[in-house]
């Protein structure tokens, strides 16, 4: 689609390098618009919001102790003790703890998935995932259940800070940038609430130092 936008406008099919510094300097040329003030502590903000959400949010003590929350939660809700993750976590414990984790994207079959995160925002309790090769969607995407590992210093404060964020980090936006504000929901069915209508029926967030 965008190919035959490009095609329209009478462009290459190919980006020029002068494209993208002429989109940078448009975006670097215009101030931020106002933002509502704020005198909450982020990390605070953050779980507030993310449980007003219906998510749950754990703490553990550090990356290594991840795997013992989560087997903790898993068998507090009677789940599976088998799971699919992004690479970053394969190493973790997982085994000492009683999971069988898969490192590799979900199917459908698959019940949980435990994914990281590259932020997440304080003001809507939001959790901020990129996607590719190492970070595949589907683990968050298509599980009933969806665990997020957030680093509590990757907590900014609104959305512009999480765009601010990924572009001085990664340059380039990747494919999809997917913005997770709790379980999935609708109520296009008489306007009653349904969770898990079009992904994970739970998100549960554990938070590291």
């Amino acid at each position: 689609m965008l190919a035959r936008i490009r095609e329209r406008q009478h462009k290459s099919a190919v980006r020029n390098p002068d494209e993208t510094v002429a989109v940078h300097a448009y975006i670097a040329a215009h101030a931020r618009s106002p933002a509502p003030r704020d005198s909450w502590e982020p990390l605070a903000r953050f779980r507030e919001r993310a449980l007003s959400l219906a998510s749950t949010v754990d703490s553990a003590a550090s990356r290594a102790d991840v795997p013992a929350r989560v087997a903790a939660y898993l068998r507090e809700h009677a789940l599976p003790m088998r799971a699919v993750c992004w690479s970053e976590l394969a190493t973790l414990g997982w085994a000492a703890n009683g999971i069988h984790m898969d490192t590799r994207g979900a199917r459908g079959d698959d019940l949980v998935g435990v994914t990281g995160a590259f932020c997440a925002i304080a003001e809507t309790g939001t959790l901020v995932t990129l996607s590719g090769l190492e970070t595949p969607a589907t683990v968050s995407l298509l599980p009933e259940t969806h665990i997020a590992v957030l680093d509590s210093a990757r907590i900014v404060r609104t959305m512009e800070d999480a765009w601010a964020l990924i572009r001085a980090e990664r340059g380039e936006l990747p494919r999809a940038v997917n913005f997770i504000s709790g379980p999935s929901r609708t109520a296009d069915i008489e306007q009653t609430v349904t969770l898990g209508a079009h992904g994970p029926y739970r998100v549960h967030i554990v938070l590291v130092p």
